[in-house]
């Protein structure tokens, strides 16, 4: 289970990320990165926080990391991965109302 300091790190990561990808606030001009360029590095992020749990788990069976360091890396995996599901889910739900929608 995901500790409250990386639950509210995963947090006020994907906050920053909201921000930048979003419409300038002084125009309605889109000045920020596309939504696939987003999604991109909510990936690449993921895939980061994924690697670096599987290093320091082989660091740990080396006898070269901390159990407590191990424990971190997972659950922030943990966080990072259930924040990319909840958004994948909440993007196929606004896919489906769009498609239910009358023409």
């Amino acid at each position: 289970m995901a500790s409250p300091t990386v639950a509210a790190n995963a947090y006020a990561a994907l906050s920053r990320i909201m921000e930048t990808g979003g419409a300038e606030k002084s125009g309605s001009s889109t000045g920020g990165p596309s939504f696939s360029a987003l999604l991109k590095d909510a990936v690449g992020s993921v895939l980061d926080a994924g690697k670096k749990s599987d290093a320091q788990t082989m660091a740990m069976s080396s006898g070269k990391a901390n159990v407590m360091d191990v424990v971190t890396a997972v659950a922030e995996t943990d966080v990072a991965v259930s924040t990319l599901v909840s958004v994948r889910d909440r993007v196929i739900q606004s896919y489906e109302d769009i498609m239910k929608m009358p023409i």
